[in-house]
């Protein structure tokens, strides 16, 4: 008998062996045998997506392909084929590895008889969707709710389960009997995982699919309840399936990290998105039906142009699997939540190519998974479900809490939304289902906030009285009675066991605003003062809670207690400036956004000594101490819980938080009620002595400013410009706009009128420009120009006088001039009518190209135009970005660069001019160019 006859026989032996009641002469097929050996050992690495050394072994076609230089099969000797071979240890690699599972000698035998038997196939195949595996009995007869929508129409709830669909009527109050269900939608392939009505209601997508073998999502008519199409092109279970808004396309996805855009009419499969490197748990289409967010395990989100499937953009912040993802509903926003405990946004802008779009709010949003998010009908709300079996609403405006559901009674896996009723529907998995319901009366954080926070009131002139400290005044009880306003001079030191303490009383009216400072530091006292105030029974007064919205912590070396810049800290990406860092007792506020990865943020005002807020006094902090970013409530506003900090703020304050007295305090404090009140002074190291004086001045606040000019030496090249530097000094924190006029230029001058220092900052810049027939000024002609500086303190217009040019010095010659202009490619210009400055437009979260040029009369080198603060006198968060190392240079040998200008999306609508300037040839500007930020639509 020859050796393949003998394999032939001993394999159907080993079969009889396996299945003693199979007829004798039944050979195995690929379906009923072959399948199962090959997904139990050898699927699982060399599967459809991304196989192990590109052989798949998922499929009979798949076993077929030449995908290395030795075929799978060997039909001419199938007893030599690779498959069995690599099996049986006779060719190296030897699969599966060693530390995998190897199929047993019955189930290669199995294999052989397959191979050597013609390799035939099950004449009716069973269903693809059938695993090879014993059945397993439920223990229990609950069905988790995996899906929930809600029909456009509002008077539909469908509820997905295990392999069914019910249709359940919704009243008109809400209500629904699950007793009485319209439709039931069944033998559905597994789990439901996603229902989606199309817009006009007409038909539902569902989602489900057999973990390891297939997705599958239908389209079922609404009227008829009949299956229209049945949509299989993965590998795995689906996720989602959602029609788009024009009702033309169908968007699956699922754990074999696809997704595919398929036609709706025809059922054919237009594109295959790839790119997503984990699991796609949701897709979302943009309401106009052209764009595609999806939301994946590979901690991103990406967006997708339908029309030629292209990525737009990859959305890379989450740091973790990324659950669920929308447009919301004006399609200007993009929302994400999941694994991370975040919800995220972003603007949507990437509409015309890949772009980036940025991001606008970052919130910790529950203390487990963001599991679901619903927007409401017209996006002005979103809810969020997270596992931590709570669910919020908020206020898209700003992305504020607005209301919590707490101690939810178990977790909620889908979740839908109904406007007649506004009600949230919940899918638990118990199987039962919660209806939540809002109404405008139950959100009352606006109003209260309104309501508690208590307006300034004007005090009434008085004379100041000046009196001197009376001991004892160590204790509450024995604090001296004093009025406002007032000079009382004392010390810090007495005959009571401990460090002294000194209390004054004094009555104050709501709303009245009263500075107390100390001068002790600044006549050489030892003291180093603390101030603090209290209620008439001891009690601190609270000056604000600061809820904690992002938490972090500090990742490059320590920080002292006046370096405004290198603030380098976690997950930096999702704090956005202006807003408050919170760290140990210290309130900074976020000036400039890190220029490159060896750089941090710049915290207010952007240099010198850092400021703090809220009367805080800024300190040392160390390597690895954590932070906050922070968002102030108002006395008495609810704090909804997020799983982050909530800090208490009272008025006391170390050293004045602007840093203009050193070591001496300074206080705002507004009464927050009529009554009386308490002032503590202490040295802040407990010490005491003779010598400890002090002079506490309490008064009104009185909010004014200064402004100097610090550039009153000017030397300017003919035909060529120079630029001039404002400082503003504000008092009593006067925060107000500044503008700045110069008039009485003689002829053959020309200069930037007005110039504005913006609100909350300190400088601004303009230029002064010299024609080429200009000459240097005479003292007469100097003093003919005035600069007036005008603001609103306290809403009164009040201008003061700017000490002005010390000299004007024209130079003969230059060897250069520069001037920005507009690029072929980049930014385009408004119209432009003679000398009038170039104009451009800009929204915020965009960046335009521009192109600074230089003429060169024999002046050799690189022209260095600065680093992080090229671009001078842009508006505030817009600048000069993508410097690199050496920052904006035209080189040796060059004569123009391209230069990028980006506006942060904290950016106010604002029309302002900006220049350049460098050092080089004596130094230069160029002419002022008009940049006018424009609202998002």
């Amino acid at each position: 008998m020859n050796t393949p006859r003998l394999t032939i026989l001993l394999s159907l032996l080993c079969l009889l062996s396996i299945a003693p009641d199979s007829p004798a002469a039944e050979a195995p097929t690929y379906e009923h045998d072959v399948a199962p050996i090959l997904r139990k050992y050898c699927v699982g690495c060399h599967g459809e997506v991304e196989p192990e050394a590109e052989q798949s072994l998922h499929s009979f076609e798949a076993l077929q392909q030449r995908t290395s230089e030795v075929p799978l099969i060997d039909k001419q000797h199938p007893e030599k084929s690779r498959l069995l071979t690599v099996i049986q240890g006779q060719t190296e690699p030897r699969m599966p590895p060693e530390d995998e599972p190897a199929p047993s000698e019955k189930e290669v035998a199995i294999l052989q008889a397959w191979l050597t038997t013609g390799m035939k196939r099950a004449e009716q195949p069973e269903s693809p969707w059938k695993l090879d595996i014993p059945p397993i009995e439920s223990q229990s007869e609950v069905r988790p709710v995996s899906a929930l929508a809600i029909s456009p129409h509002g008077n539909e709830l469908a509820l997905g389960t295990y392999g069914q669909v019910e249709l359940l009527a919704l009243a008109e109050d809400g209500s629904f009997d699950r007793a009485q269900p319209l439709q039931v939608i069944s033998d559905l392939p597994g789990k439901v995982t996603a229902i989606h009505y199309s817009a006009d209601g007409k038909q539902i997508a569902i989602a489900s699919g057999v973990t390891g073998l297939v997705g599958d999502a239908v389209i079922v008519s609404r009227a008829t309840g009949k299956v229209m199409g049945s949509f299989q092109g993965h590998a795995d279970i689906l996720y989602d399936a959602e029609i788009s808004p024009d009702g033309k396309l169908l968007a699956t996805c699922g754990y074999d990290r696809l997704i595919i855009l398929w036609d709706l009419a025809s059922g054919h499969k237009l594109h295959e998105l790839k790119g997503h490197n984990g699991a796609v748990y949701d897709v979302g289409f943009s309401p106009d039906s052209r764009f595609l967010v999806s939301a994946s395990a590979d901690d991103t989100c990406k967006v997708w142009r339908v029309a030629d499937a292209m990525r737009l953009d990859t959305l890379p912040q989450p740091l973790k699997e990324v659950y669920s993802c929308a447009f919301s509903p004006d399609g200007k926003t993009i929302v994400c939540g999941g694994a991370d405990n975040n919800l995220r946004v972003w603007q949507f802008v990437a509409q015309d190519g890949p772009q980036i779009n940025p991001m606008l709010y970052a919130r910790f949003a529950h203390e487990g998974p963001v599991q679901r998010i619903v927007f409401n009908e017209d996006g002005t709300k979103l809810f969020t479900v997270g596992n931590d079996l709570t669910v919020k609403l908020w206020d898209t405006a700003n992305y504020t809490e607005l209301k919590l559901w707490a101690d939810r009674p178990e977790i909620a896996m889908a979740a839908g939304y109904s406007p007649a009723t506004r009600s949230l529907y919940l899918g638990r998995l118990d199987g039962k289902v919660d209806r939540l319901t809002w109404s405008t009366d139950d959100l009352t954080q606006e109003n209260l906030a309104a309501s508690t926070n208590t307006k300034p009131v004007p005090i009434a002139a008085s004379e100041v009285t000046s009196l001197a400290e009376q001991e004892p005044n160590d204790t509450v009880v024995d604090a001296q009675d004093v009025s406002f306003p007032a000079k009382i001079s004392g010390k810090i030191f007495g005959d009571t066991p401990g460090p002294d303490v000194d209390f004054y009383r004094f009555h104050a009216q709501a709303g009245q605003v009263w500075v107390l400072e100390i001068n002790a530091a600044r006549a050489k006292s030892p003291l180093d003062s603390h101030l603090s105030i209290y209620h008439a029974d001891g009690s601190p007064v609270e000056r604000v809670k600061l809820q904690a919205t992002r938490e972090s912590y500090f990742t490059f070396r320590g920080k002292d207690d006046s370096i405004p810049d290198d603030f380098r800290v976690f997950i930096w990406e999702e704090m956005k400036l202006n807003e408050y860092l919170y760290s140990n007792g210290e309130v900074a506020r976020l000036w400039l956004h890190p220029r490159g990865p060896d750089s941090g943020f710049r915290v207010y005002p952007g240099q010198g000594k850092r400021w703090g807020y809220f009367d805080t006094t800024p300190l040392a902090h160390a390597l690895g101490e954590p932070c906050y970013i922070v968002e102030p409530l108002a006395v008495g506003q609810e704090a909804l819980p997020n799983g982050l900090p909530i800090f208490t703020l009272y008025y006391e304050n170390d050293d004045e938080s602007r840093r203009t007295l050193g070591d001496d305090s300074r206080l705002f404090f507004t009464a927050p009620a009529d009554g009386d009140y308490l002032v503590k002074l202490r040295d802040v190291r407990d010490f005491e002595g003779d010598n400890f004086t002090y002079e506490l001045t309490a008064r009104p606040r009185q909010e004014d400013f200064r402004v100097d000019l610090a550039t009153r030496d000017l030397n300017i090249a003919a035909g060529s410009a120079r630029e001039i530097l404002f400082r503003g000094t504000r008092l009593d924190n006067f925060d107000g706009e500044i503008r700045i006029e110069i008039s009485g230029l003689p002829a053959g001058f020309t200069a930037t009128t007005p110039i504005t220092i913006e609100p909350g900052q300190i400088e601004a810049t303009g230029v002064i420009q010299a024609s080429n027939e200009a000459a240097t000024l005479s003292e007469e002609a100097i003093k003919q120009i005035t600069i007036r500086a005008t603001a609103t303190p306290e809403g009164k217009e009040t201008s003061h006088d700017v000490a002005g040019f010390n000299k004007i010095e024209v130079r003969q010659a230059p060897k250069l001039a520069i001037h920005i202009e507009p690029t072929s490619t980049g930014a385009q210009p408004r119209s432009r009518s003679g000398e009038a400055p170039w104009e451009f437009d800009v929204h915020p979260g965009e960046t335009i190209m521009l192109k600074v040029v230089a003429q060169r009369n024999d002046l050799a080198g690189n022209i260095d135009f600065g680093k992080e603060g090229a671009g001078r006198n842009l508006p505030f968060a817009v600048n000069v970005a993508d410097l690199g190392l050496s920052g904006l240079m035209i080189m040796e040998g060059q004569d123009e660069r391209e230069f990028f200008i980006t506006v942060d999306e904290v950016a106010q609508p604002t029309s302002r001019l900006f220049h350049l300037q460098t050092g080089a040839d004596g130094g230069h500007a160029t002419p002022p160019v008009l940049l006018h930020v424009l609202p998002n639509n």
